[in-house]
């Protein structure tokens, strides 16, 4: 310890005097070597905290010591070797300049990316369950009693019936969790259903100032969000539900027989990567099976994600992590959580509608989508205006931008963007209008999501939009009227990818195709906390049970309860086998068996707005072969990124890893997506092999199919394979060669894939191919 604290010492002589913004506190993640630990102290805790008692001695800059004095918030030791700290900035130069210390980050703040699904994903069908020697979902379900899925989100409003635990066998011995109790949540609100609920909050106390949070520090969720991800995973079938009416039926989540056990690290400002990588920690410790995070934030490199760093020992241990893509579409290059570690999930539609409707002047109908439950307008035709005749921000019908002698007693078309949907019609219901539309711009496309308003309201497209504002030009005195037209079920085509769904290239290494398969994420019906309403907006004092809300947020727990389903099934996979189970037998074509289509502009999507496809979980259970992945692969994979020895370490918690394993390219690991990167710097060949393991029957043969635009030529050797018993593995080579004199595509990207298939199985890998000129 001596020595580490004289070294310390003089880095700190070394350091010029701090400035005023040096001074305030903030949370940081603090990295260790965790081999210089002295022999005087018995654990890291010690050691962390001594460093830090001394760091407050050494750093003080001020009169006022004790606003600078650094604070311990969490000592990693599962997940990652280093602890979080609330210190200066000044004091983190200071420890970054240590041998001791391996890296110093500020805390990430990530957002929330926020009963039919069943039915559309196959769930209630028997068809494939062979492969787990099972006949019926009953049956898959009741190996559920040993399968645990830990949520981070923002708590669990534990008296939902969606937790109600009867039936259900005593929870898994090895389950070393806890319910933590707080002033409004008992030990007892736990049952063999959720089986714990833990709260993690230190780093979000820093970011949300030293006076305290503001908010009640607890496991439940005023929210809904993290009851909703919850239920929709695993959530017990609940009989005669609806929102106010809309999507009535029964509702359960894709696991309905899986152990919940729920992490609250979000709360009303945000999540931060100090509390989610607490929470993570806990989780590994826990026992959990799956990790479903419906978070996400800026990209950054692996070994500064907190989620990447906990998703990697998660999957070291046999834990598979799956995280929303980010609802930051249809921008390209926007994705989040783009870890090859874990499962990158999309979000498209369901074959499931809420049809609302406009008719301008007693004439001319444009159907729309609308949530709203109220008494409605009736065939009442009223004035039709917009905020023009205000300022520059009524368009948008921002607060404060209505005037209410123009708009009181009309309908008003506000512009999508900017602020909430929901807030639109709130800002317009107090302003005195009695109806919105909700006009999408080019931005949003064709894409519609409903909404519960608190006023009869109507979203419509973009195209819609404009004929709705043309039609305004023209009439002097427009008039319009509202309807509503409740659920529709059996909507076609679906499913389209999301307007809102991140999408690809992937940011962090461009060799690595993201985001990995798209599933349901737009107007998704399940449990909701009756702490707030269905709008979440503060005038909103309605309570209900359930919600209907969209967003990756929505998606990613359809595919982590996908993902128990499959842990239950196929104990013996590892989390990259089921990925790539999934992965492999995803859908890319619709319900009228045309290419699934992107609701941006009602084309058809590619591989960096679907990835894969739609999952499709009777296909997954039995794959046939899948594309597994082990630790040391990633390893080889982060080495090739040029990271550097000292960050893999890192991210590895390996203090003797090495690089003498190294892929030449990223793109080698054993990926079930490809994505070629073609250029003038780059060589017009790219060749990369993949080993399949086969999983399915014994003596069976696969050919190659591939599909490929006009100027790459694809050669893969050898071109069929023979699995002689379940296990096997069998490696290919394929190469992606640049025809000579073929100009690329206008647009500089391409897509195709490669396919192993026989009669019963397809094994498909999606390629992307982007020429970087």
């Amino acid at each position: 310890m001596l020595s580490f604290l004289l070294i310390l010492l003089c880095h700190l002589l070394l350091l010029n005097t701090p400035t005023a913004e040096w001074v305030d506190k903030k949370a940081y993640l603090v990295h260790m070597n965790q081999d210089m630990k002295p022999s005087i102290y018995s654990t890291h805790h010690e050691w962390y905290t001594a460093s830090l008692r001394y760091l407050s001695n050494t750093t003080t800059t001020t009169s006022d010591a004790d606003e600078e004095d650094p604070t311990l918030l969490y000592t990693y030791t599962t997940i990652y070797h280093g602890f979080a700290a609330a210190i200066t900035a000044y004091q983190a130069e200071s420890l970054r300049q240590s041998d001791a210390v391996l890296g110093v980050y500020e805390d990430i703040v990530y957002d929330l990316q926020t009963t039919r699904t069943p039915k559309f994903l196959g769930l209630e069908s028997s068809e494939g369950l062979w492969a787990a020697g099972l006949s019926t979902m009953d049956d898959l379900n009741a190996t559920f009693g040993d399968v645990i899925v830990g949520v981070f989100d923002t708590g669990i409003w534990p008296e939902s019936k969606s937790f109600d635990d009867s039936g259900m066998p005593p929870v898994p011995t090895r389950w070393k969790g806890v319910c933590e109790s707080a002033a409004d949540f008992k030990k007892s609100a736990c049952n063999k259903k959720l089986i714990g609920a833990r709260r993690f909050s230190s780093g979000y106390r820093i970011a949300s100032g030293m006076n305290g949070m503001g908010e009640t520090n607890s496991p439940r969720d005023y929210d809904g969000h993290g009851t909703h991800t919850a239920s929709t995973i695993a959530g017990s079938p609940v009989k005669n539900v609806s929102l106010l009416g809309y999507a009535a039926g029964t509702a359960r989540g894709m696991a309905s027989k899986a152990r919940v056990a729920a992490y609250k690290v979000c709360w009303k400002r945000g999540c931060l990567g100090t509390d989610i990588l607490a929470g993570m920690e806990a989780a590994v410790h826990d026992g959990v099976d799956v990790m479903s995070l419906s978070l996400g934030g800026q990209s950054v490199p692996y070994h500064q994600d907190p989620i990447a760093i906990g998703a990697f020992v998660a999957m070291e241990r046999g834990i598979l992590v799956s995280c929303a893509a980010g609802n930051s579409g249809p921008s390209q290059a926007s994705l989040s959580n783009t870890a090859p570690w874990v499962i990158t999930v999309g979000a498209s539609t369901l074959d499931r509608n809420f049809p609302a409707y406009v008719v301008l002047d007693g004439k001319t109908r444009f159907t729309g989508v609308s949530l709203y439950s109220g008494q409605g307008m009736g065939d009442k035709l009223v004035p039709l205006v917009n905020g023009r005749k205000t300022n520059g921000t009524a368009n948008l019908c921002l607060p404060g931008s209505l005037d209410p002698d123009w708009v009181r007693g009309k309908v008003v078309v506000c512009n999508r963007g900017v602020n909430g949907r929901v807030e639109k019609g709130e800002v317009v219901r107090k302003a005195g209008g009695v109806g919105m539309i909700l006009a999408n711009t080019q931005g949003n496309g064709e894409e519609l999501v409903a909404d519960n308003y608190l006023l009869p309201a109507v979203a419509v497209g973009a195209k819609v939009g404009n004929e709705i504002r043309e039609h305004m030009k023209k009439e002097p005195n427009p008039t319009a009227a509202l309807s509503f037209g409740g659920t529709v079920l059996d909507v076609r085509p679906s499913p389209i990818v999301a307007a809102f769904s991140s999408r690809g290239p992937n940011t962090v290494v461009e060799q690595i195709l993201k985001p990995d398969v798209i599933g349901p994420g737009v107007n998704i019906l399940a449990a909701w906390s009756e702490a707030v309403g269905p709008t979440g907006l503060p005038t909103d004092t309605r309570k209900t049970p359930f919600n209907i809300v969209s967003g990756t947020s929505m998606s990613c727990p359809h595919i982590s309860g996908l993902a128990a389903l499959l842990k239950a099934a196929h104990p013996e996979w590892s989390p990259s086998a089921i990925k790539s189970a999934l992965m492999t037998t995803a859908y890319t074509l619709d319900n009228t068996k045309a290419p699934i289509r992107d609701a941006e502009d009602n084309t058809p999507s590619t591989p960096w707005a679907h990835g894969a496809g739609h999952v499709d979980l009777q296909k997954a259970m039995s794959p046939g072969l899948v594309y597994d992945i082990k630790a040391n692969d990633y390893v080889a994979f982060l080495c090739s990124m040029g990271y550097g020895l000292r960050n893999i370490r890192m991210m590895t918690r390996r203090s003797k890893v090495s690089c003498w394993r190294k892929f030449s390219d990223p793109g080698e690991l054993n990926y079930p997506s490809f994505s070629i990167l073609f250029g003038k710097s780059r060589s017009r060949i790219v060749k990369y092999q993949r080993e399949l393991t086969n999983v399915g029957q014994v003596r069976l043969m696969y050919r190659v199919m591939v599909d490929a635009p006009s100027m790459v030529g694809v050669r893969v050797s050898p071109a069929k394979l023979v699995f002689g018993k379940v296990g096997e593995k069998k490696k290919y080579t394929v190469t992606f060669q640049w025809k000579k004199g073929a100009a690329p595509p206008k647009e500089g990207v391409a897509f195709g894939s490669v396919m192993w298939s026989n009669r019963q199985h397809q094994v498909r890998s999606p390629v992307s191919f982007t020429w970087k000129l």
